[in-house]
């Protein structure tokens, strides 16, 4: 999501990175019938040039036959052509990859595109940026697909960051931490229509409430397969009238969408660093009936245990259940963090900066029975076992894994030479790893 707030952890030394953002666009739902696992055989996809400076792609869409890739970069590399672009690009989402033209040239990170059903024509993008080529706007905007243009009917005003876009039944669902946009004084989780960008009244949420260091905002969200229900992660307190700490089910379809019963006591717990929320990434079963989730935190606030406990630095399966659930399976990194989540029939996958998995007596080194993991794993659906242990490079972390009918996409950065994908060099930023 998304821009994305960024601090020195206490790992080694390690820079993190925030969450993940995990949208889903217009042809990213999971494929029927498709069951993994992926290849671990890294396909050739473009890459971060190597420019000297950390860069990183936030978000992978498909629409259509592209793939859309946005974040914070000035270039892109395939084969030994360079192509200037910055915060987005586009390639073919079949082999051989071929980038294509679109330049929309915007002057600030992109934390978030979306799409409006299968009208591939024009992208909608948020983040923190004040331009889309010589056209001024304010962190969000409706953008040409084929010549990179502001689209002037859409309303292109925030007050603030956004982290995530989402559509679904007509409606673009916004959040971030702005609290007016395009004229609406609701605040952090907007529906905004997707020909006028006007809040269309579909969210009316009343979002409210902080704790540790980070103000109210909507960081992050992940729409069913069914399309029915959306998950939302972030920092608040109250979401239509019901106590919710880090994250939320919304129940999609009517006139207005509403918070399900889906909680959980145990995403009311605290964890040891100081930031707002460590819920940053979340995904679902092919058949909606489980939710995996990815989160840092280190260690809980009381202090290390051993074996651990909480939700802090792990991996996690819930219920998706319409009531107050506990947790299917947890497995622990050893106090390393997870950005981002996808799954298909075959694998639950979780990405980040960790080196070990099923760790739950160690932290910052492997205690007994620790399985090294670095940079993302594939874990069975059923129990949380290690099912699929490509590896990847560590960087900042992966900050966006995405399923689609041909495998799995990973969406990283460059931090120290990062490029390394399944033991294959050359997958700075970008890892495809297809299904058989």
């Amino acid at each position: 999501m998304q821009g994305r707030k960024w601090w020195l952890t206490r790992r080694a030394g390690v820079i993190a990175a925030a969450a993940a953002v995990c949208m889903v666009g217009a042809t990213s739902a999971l494929a029927a019938g498709t069951a993994g696992p992926v290849s671990s055989t890294p396909a050739p996809t473009p890459q971060l040039n190597a420019t000297g400076t950390t860069e990183q792609v936030r978000q992978l869409v498909q629409c259509g036959t592209t793939m859309y890739a946005v974040g914070t970069f000035t270039s892109i590399k395939q084969s030994n052509t360079i192509y200037a672009r910055n915060n987005a690009f586009s390639f073919s989402a079949a082999a051989p990859y071929a980038m294509t033209t679109w330049n929309p040239n915007v002057n600030g990170e992109v934390n978030s595109i979306a799409f409006n059903g299968s009208n591939c024509a024009d992208a909608y993008i948020g983040g923190k940026f004040t331009a889309v080529g010589s056209t001024k706007v304010a962190d969000i905007a409706e953008v040409s697909t084929s010549t990179g243009a502001v689209v002037s009917g859409f309303g292109h005003t925030a007050n603030g960051e956004v982290k995530t876009l989402a559509v679904s039944g007509g409606h673009l669902l916004t959040g971030g931490f702005f609290t007016t946009i395009n004229g609406s004084t609701n605040k952090y989780f907007v529906s905004l229509s997707p020909s006028t960008g006007k809040d269309d009244g579909y969210l009316n949420l009343n979002i409210s409430g902080t704790y540790g260091s980070g103000g109210t905002e909507v960081f992050n969200q992940q729409i069913s397969h069914g399309g029915t229900l959306d998950l939302a992660e972030g920092t608040f307190l109250s979401v239509g009238g019901q106590a919710r700490q880090q994250i939320f089910m919304l129940s999609l379809g009517g006139k207005s969408a509403t918070v399900t019963p889906w909680t959980s006591a145990e995403f009311n717990q605290r964890c040891v660093i100081d930031e707002s929320f460590y819920v940053r990434a979340a995904s679902w079963s092919p058949d909606d009936q489980t939710v995996y989730i990815g989160t840092t935190g280190f260690h809980p606030l009381s202090g290390e245990t051993n074996p651990a406990t909480g939700l802090c630095d792990a991996a996690v399966a819930f219920p998706a259940t319409q009531a107050s659930v506990s947790h299917q399976w947890i497995n622990y990194t050893g106090c390393d963090s997870f950005y981002s989540t996808a799954a298909d029939t075959n694998d639950a996958y979780f990405g980040g900066h960790e080196r070990w998995i099923d760790n739950p007596n160690g932290c910052d080194a492997a205690g007994p029975g620790a399985i090294s993991a670095q940079g993302m794993v594939g874990l069975s659906p059923s129990g949380g076992a290690v099912v699929f242990n490509p590896t990847r490079a560590r960087g900042l972390g992966a900050d966006d894994m995405l399923i689609t009918s041909a495998g799995l996409w990973i969406a990283s950065d460059n931090l120290q030479g990062a490029n390394e994908c399944a033991k294959k060099s050359g997958h700075s930023g970008i890892c495809f790893l297809p299904y058989s």
